[in-house]
């Protein structure tokens, strides 16, 4: 009779069933992510010895990470120098809070009257930014203050709005954390202002929540100009 395998013998078991990520994508994360949270700054240098020694991985990977990074408009690579982290340009800004505009205004009017289930999950996303807030976690407060805004945009249905949407999301994080290093005061600003957005879904005025939302988005456009790096 044939002997049967061990279940400890089994690959499934094997502690390297969920290997670690590859190291390029892990040195992406890391700088992204800093970059996002202003931990590197615009104007900030990055040199691929540095950033491999904090990694601990060769220069490949970085080289690597930092090209996807300069695809995506956060750095621009000098050779033999090393990554410079872009500024927020005024232009950018601009940009950004007029594409925010046209999709949010349309996507707050196309969901109203707001369903149950929408009113629920925006309290809830509400409820969260004012913990966050309370402990002073920017990073989180932007990310949810980006998630209530996105959440609106899905529901309202339109797939190619909701996907060009997205592609603001790393812009609209990195604004939203220099707003609130620049404006302690704007964090609970930005709560008010996205209760008042919910106020309007609830009571099913259209105009009310387009021009919330309106007040809501422009308001921070003055605040980044010329203070953000």
């Amino acid at each position: 009779m044939p002997s049967q395998s061990s279940p400890s013998a089994s690959p499934s078991a094997s502690p390297s069933a969920n290997p670690a990520p590859p190291a390029a994508e892990r040195v992406y994360a890391h700088v992204k992510q800093a970059v996002l949270e202003r931990r590197y700054e615009g104007g900030t240098l990055l040199t691929e010895g540095e950033l491999a020694k904090a990694a601990g991985v060769s220069r490949t990977p970085v080289r690597e990470a930092l090209l996807r990074l300069e695809a995506e408009g956060l750095l621009r690579l000098y050779p033999k120098k090393g990554a410079l982290v872009l500024p927020v340009s005024v232009q950018e800004i601009g940009d950004v809070v007029e594409t925010r505009l046209l999709v949010e205004e349309h996507a707050v009017r196309k969901v109203t009257p707001a369903p149950d289930d929408l009113l629920d999950r925006l309290g809830e996303l509400l409820e969260r930014q004012r913990r966050q807030a309370e402990t002073g976690d920017l990073a989180a407060v932007a990310a949810t203050d980006r998630c209530f805004h996105a959440t609106v945009v899905g529901a309202a249905g339109n797939r190619i709005l909701e996907r060009l949407y997205d592609q603001l999301r790393d812009r609209q994080l990195r604004m939203g954390v220099a707003v609130m290093h620049s404006h302690p005061d704007r964090i609970a600003k930005n709560i008010t202002e996205h209760a008042e957005i919910l106020r309007a879904l609830r009571t099913g005025d259209a105009e009310a929540a387009a021009e919330a939302v309106r007040g809501h988005v422009g308001s921070v456009r003055h605040l980044l100009r010329g203070e953000v790096r």
